[in-house]
């Protein structure tokens, strides 16, 4: 029966059976694989439409078990690096430290006794004995958007803001924002907003001479701290100019600044002027920028003008923002002009309710008789470089081999090889 068949075959297709039968065979295989792919790219065609037009909400159903298994390879990480003896019991906090911050305990400081705003500051010792644990997400969180998506659009269930927060904020907050059924839009790159942050940005600039916003790197701007930032705005369109902005908001409970700043992958900090200085080095910023941030700066004789000198750099600029400033040019506020004046500030300019001051260049400034009540500190306390210290009623800094001011460094965005070596640092390194 067997030799018939083939018979038969030979009949019909001749005797080279084989070499046919292998053509037939390539030809099958290649008609699939036209099929498949694209059979393949229309489902990911129309899948990625899907996706575009509205996010599902399973995808983020299990984010919850995702970040037990992360904690878990965590563990076994730690285990292989530093042995099983040296690992510790560390498990998810509760619901109710849904939105703990290591050493931030309102309650807890009221009832130790500090006021006056010491309760919203950072005391570690008060949070003494608490047990180690992994702060859980909200109960509905998702997984940010992707960048620079995510920098516009964040999910409103990641950040807990209410309604009356948002109806609360400023006009150009509402203005710069969208809350909708489950996302908040940001619209800082509108190019239909008439008075929001881009012009903002180009009225700064124009102030302290430039031409336009983007000529802020010509002024030797480069980095910026943005005190009681709000949603982030004015630091997320910097953040296009090329200029570093970090957002530094007090101590909230919910709807923070920071957590805000921090879900639409822009730099954050916790950090208030109240008692102590700010976890940074002194010389550290180009420009301090102050938009309606709620600090009385002539309380306390000055200290937080004085803390805010420390953190700019030489040449540096301090941007006040504010309808309580809201006065005709040469008669502000009479106490924060005499402050400025005891620590060799410059007032440069005012346009409405907004003020300009420039850091001096030169340290002798702060030696010199006619200014003679805020004295330079010690040079042992400028070597102190542990956070949180005191606020101290003298200028840092003047001694400082990084005293350089920002009007000698290059116009371009990148350091140099010299400006690392000022920081210890090299190219190679």
């Amino acid at each position: 029966m067997r030799r018939r068949l083939i018979k038969k075959l030979c009949m019909v297709f001749g005797p080279r059976l084989p070499r046919i039968w292998l053509i037939l065979c390539l030809a099958s295989v290649f008609v699939l694989i036209v099929f498949s792919s694209s059979s393949s790219s229309s489902s990911s065609s129309s899948s990625f439409d899907s996706v575009t037009v509205t996010v599902k909400p399973d995808i983020y159903a299990n984010y919850r078990r995702l970040k037990e298994q992360a904690i878990t390879d965590y563990l076994d990480l730690t285990s292989l690096s530093s042995g099983s003896s040296n690992l510790k019991d560390l498990k998810l906090c509760g619901k109710e430290r849904e939105h703990y911050v290591p050493c931030y305990n309102v309650s807890a400081n009221m009832l130790t006794g500090f006021t006056n705003g010491d309760e919203f500051d950072r005391h570690c010792e008060v949070s003494q004995g608490e047990p180690y644990c992994l702060v859980r997400p909200p109960k509905d969180y998702k997984t940010p958007l992707s960048w620079p998506v995510g920098r516009d659009v964040i999910w409103n269930e990641n950040v807990k803001i209410t309604k009356d927060q948002f109806l609360s904020s400023g006009s150009m907050t509402k203005r710069l924002m969208l809350m909708e059924e489950n996302q908040i839009s940001f619209h800082s790159d509108d190019g239909l907003m008439f008075d929001g942050v881009k012009d903002y940005s180009h009225q700064v600039a124009e102030m302290i001479g430039l031409g336009s916003d983007t000529e802020f790197h010509q002024a030797g701007v480069r980095t910026v701290l943005d005190v009681g930032c709000g949603f982030g705005s004015f630091g997320a369109h910097l953040l296009s100019l090329k200029l570093m902005t970090v957002c530094m908001a007090a101590y909230e409970l919910t709807g923070s600044q920071v957590q805000i700043s921090l879900e639409r992958g822009l730099p954050a900090i916790i950090g208030n002027f109240n008692s102590r200085q700010l976890p940074f080095p002194s010389l550290s910023y180009d420009m301090v920028h102050c938009a309606e941030c709620g600090i009385l700066w002539d309380a306390k004789d000055g200290l937080f003008l004085i803390e805010a000198d420390r953190v700019l750099k030489p040449g540096g600029y301090f941007v006040l923002h504010g309808s309580s400033l809201s006065t005709k040019k040469g008669s502000m506020a009479s106490p924060i002009e005499e402050f400025t004046r005891k620590i060799c500030w410059t007032f440069i300019a005012q346009q409405e309710d907004t003020f300009i001051w420039q850091k001096t260049s030169d340290p002798q400034c702060y030696s010199s008789s006619m200014q003679g009540v805020i004295p330079p500190c010690r040079e042992e306390r400028e070597d102190v470089h542990s956070y949180y210290q005191p606020l101290a009623s003298c200028v840092s800094g003047t001694t400082s081999k990084r005293w350089v001011p920002i009007q000698n460094r290059s116009s371009s965005s990148q350091i140099t090889p010299a400006e690392l070596e000022i920081y210890g640092k090299n190219s190679a390194g």
